[in-house]
């Protein structure tokens, strides 16, 4: 999927990168963001899938492994240490994650409008797959009564953003017995999976989700 929607002044990429190996699209993520500050590219969103992969961000009192690396490794699980808000988190296939490289000046936005809009894609994502979520104040990410479904971590330089959010589709939710998600003691996550019990298809959830960045971001 290659989509480039023009209204007025204002252009949105959205390009899928399928299921793309973490550091790849995190270089791919840099790179853009250099381009993007530069005005040599309109604002662009990545939307992929991930290997297993336990990332750890910029605030180490956050970032809680429950076991030694080595084990992780031995469940084929990689860690990344990167630069992005919060604490530790966990991708794997299943879980719909996106990636906006965008400029908040040019949006008119601050950076706490920029989180709630990202809440407010992913719970009318959520709603549409048959789920009511919601934000929850200090705690960015979505939730389902006390149980998390979505992640978010933000990063910005010179008003360009990178990194994003991610959206527990059907994933293996095992990976997250490994971590505190975001440093939080007894978090449950959960997925569009446990919780409906409907296996909704990745492609179809991206379809979707394309269409509403456009409709807030373009």
């Amino acid at each position: 999927m290659h989509e480039t929607i023009e209204t007025g002044k204002r252009t949105l990429q959205i390009h899928d990168c399928g299921l793309g190996e973490y550091r790849q699209i995190l270089q791919l993520q840099h790179e853009l963001m250099q381009n993007r500050r530069r005005n040599e590219i309109p604002n662009t969103v990545l939307i992929t899938e991930h290997p297993a992969v336990i990332t750890l961000g910029a605030r180490q009192s956050l970032n809680k492994l429950l076991v030694s690396r080595e084990e992780l490794k031995e469940n084929n699980i990689e860690v990344v240490e990167i630069r992005r808000g919060g604490g530790a988190t966990a991708h794997n296939p299943g879980q719909l994650v996106f990636y906006p490289i965008m400029h908040l000046q040019q949006l008119d936005l601050g950076i706490s409008e920029y989180i709630r809009e990202l809440e407010a894609i992913g719970i009318e994502l959520l709603k549409e797959l048959g789920l009511d979520s919601s934000g929850r104040k200090g705690l960015p990410g979505l939730w389902i009564d006390k149980k998390k479904i979505a992640s978010i971590g933000v990063r910005i330089s010179k008003f360009v953003t990178y990194h994003g959010m991610a959206i527990n589709i059907h994933n293996d939710l095992s990976i997250f017995d490994f971590i505190k998600p975001c440093g939080l003691e007894n978090i449950e996550m959960t997925s569009v999976l446990k919780e409906t019990g409907k296996q909704h298809s990745i492609n179809h959830a991206k379809e979707r989700l394309s269409q509403m960045l456009l409709r807030h971001f373009s």
